[in-house]
């Protein structure tokens, strides 16, 4: 009788099984690089981190809304005929702040209300003027000789309020630690931007303390970080010596810089000209500050700021020259961003596997 062919059946050894699954968790990190570097580079490039935007208009111009055409910024005569008011929503020291209207748009329309302070309302609108980028809020217009500002409108405010919008409940889903992370990461841009502007260095001195200083940043509606308010921003200039003491009172309190705050003690009374002047480096103190707010307290917030911990010590050196950059804090921002949202994703990989 004729015997037939006996077909074992093939078993996988255990080396190749092992290969394998090396092979297949290899193609699953490349893939999740991939998919990383495709959404990292998407969100830097949407965020205002980019120094400028190939979507603005030209320098003198802007656009609204959905509209497509660039139009120039509006004119005092266009201001007087085409603004309309609507309410008063803030007022400082230097300015009243309407919400208004141009064409069915909702824009924000700024006054001075306090002719003591011209300069400062009209250095404010000489650096939105020249510092028109992602960065800064859009301006719309102005009128030097009525002193007047026409901005883009943001419904949501000042970083103020960031802890009341992500408790409504179209907001909700914002409230983690990556999109807390990235709105940090926009703050340090800006103050990366400020201190390599076209015009220079430049030193965020309305920041006293941190109210203030989230007083100066909006929020907008796709959550990311524009500052408003740049009335107090002057010029460091090292080559020609020149540095900058913020305002001409006595500074206290742990959220200002330490060469910010009154050297010769209680026991001297405070001089204006006796205040010795400082840098930019009065900003980088005030980042950790700054970022622990936007951070919170949420589930992995406190992973972050455990990779944050050494760039945040850097930062309150009582030495200025030993603290960081604002390029160096923003580039170890991007690098934790980058690790913690890999290392999110490992638990995924393992699970294709």
């Amino acid at each position: 009788m004729e015997k037939k062919p006996h077909f074992a059946r093939r078993e996988f050894l255990p080396r190749e099984a092992s290969s394998i699954s090396l092979a297949l968790l290899l193609v699953a990190v490349l893939l999740l690089n991939a998919l990383l570097y495709l959404y990292l580079n998407k969100f830097y490039s949407s965020s205002g981190l980019a120094e400028t935007d190939p979507g603005l208009c030209p320098l003198g111009h802007f656009r609204l809304g959905t509209v497509k055409n660039c139009s120039p910024w509006l004119s005092c005569e266009a201001i007087n005929r085409e603004v309309r008011k609507l309410k008063c929503v803030g007022e400082g020291a230097v300015k009243k702040v309407f919400l208004s209207e141009w064409k069915e748009n909702k824009v924000v329309l700024s006054q001075l209300t306090n002719s003591e302070l011209k300069e400062d309302f009209l250095h404010g609108l000489k650096m939105l003027k020249a510092l028109q980028s992602k960065h800064v809020v859009r301006l719309l217009g102005y009128c030097e000789q009525q002193f007047t500002i026409l901005t883009e409108y943001h419904p949501l405010g000042s970083l103020r309020g960031l802890n009341e919008t992500l408790h409504i409940p179209k907001y909700k889903g914002m409230n983690t630690w990556r999109h807390r992370l990235m709105l940090a990461i926009d703050y340090v841009s800006v103050i990366c931007y400020l201190h390599s502007s076209p015009l220079g260095t430049l030193v965020m001195c309305d920041s006293n303390d941190l109210d203030k200083v989230l007083s100066q940043y909006l929020l907008t509606s796709d959550f990311h970080i524009l500052v408003n308010d740049l009335d107090a921003l002057p010029l460091v200039n090292r080559s020609a010596g020149r540095l900058v003491k913020c305002g001409h009172r006595v500074l206290q309190g742990e959220f200002v810089a330490p060469e910010q705050r009154w050297p010769y003690g209680e026991d001297v009374p405070f001089e204006d000209d006796l205040m010795p002047p400082y840098d930019e480096k009065t900003d980088i103190w005030k980042i950790p500050d700054v970022s622990n707010f936007l951070l919170g307290h949420v589930e992995g917030s406190d992973i972050v700021r455990l990779h944050l911990f050494d760039i945040h010590a850097a930062c309150k050196k009582k030495d200025p020259a030993e603290r960081p950059s604002a390029r160096e804090v923003l580039n170890t921002y991007r690098k934790v961003l980058t690790l913690l949202i890999r290392e999110a994703a490992m638990p995924a990989t393992r699970e294709m596997l």
